[in-house]
């Protein structure tokens, strides 16, 4: 992960002619694949640095993101309510621009768990981090479109690569996420 940062911020250092640097934040639908669970509501927020080079932009950022599910029909005394994880994500996206509105994008996405709020239907709490893998690997899709006066819309799906571990479970991240942008 710390090769990751290094070459994100190192990739900033290089040729800002053509360059933006941004912030964005949105709501995230975030839930677990192959887990008996529904969504849970969160938000995501950061910054990017996006480097046009005509057809093609690369865009490495980083943000907090929310993340976890809710429980259907929760076994057990007291019964889970909702796990939200919270991650810091490191995204390093390649956006193809068809239209000089409209583009797609797709790239790796690094994560590290910072906390947890695990909820029970009793009104107690378990903030331990332990029954979760420590980080996450994922793959990023979307769309965007770029608006006036600097603002930009996107909305994408990070889907997770690799068994969370959670509880001894193989579950995976699995995140629709709606961004509103500005960039600089």
């Amino acid at each position: 992960m710390k090769k990751l940062l290094v070459f994100v911020f190192a990739l900033g250092l290089f040729g800002t002619a053509q360059a933006q640097f941004g912030v964005r934040a949105g709501f995230s639908s975030a839930n677990f694949t192959d887990f008996a669970s529904d969504p849970i509501a969160g938000f995501h927020a950061g910054a990017y640095f996006r480097k046009e080079l005509g057809f093609i932009s690369i865009e490495p950022g980083i943000q907090y993101s929310q993340k976890g599910h809710e429980r259907v029909g929760a076994i057990g005394t007291p019964a889970v309510k909702n796990d939200r994880l919270s991650y810091v994500d490191v995204p390093v996206l390649v956006r193809l621009n068809f239209l000089p509105y409209l583009n797609v994008f797709a790239g790796p996405q690094g994560s590290v768990l910072v906390s947890r709020k695990l909820e029970f239907t009793d009104g107690s709490t378990d903030t331990s981090t332990e029954p979760i893998k420590g980080y996450d690997i994922a793959g990023v899709i979307g769309v965007g479109a770029k608006l006036p006066q600097g603002l930009n819309a996107q909305v994408s799906y990070d889907i997770g690569f690799q068994s969370l571990n959670y509880y001894n479970q193989n579950v995976k991240n699995s995140v629709l996420k709606i961004s509103i942008g500005y960039d600089f």
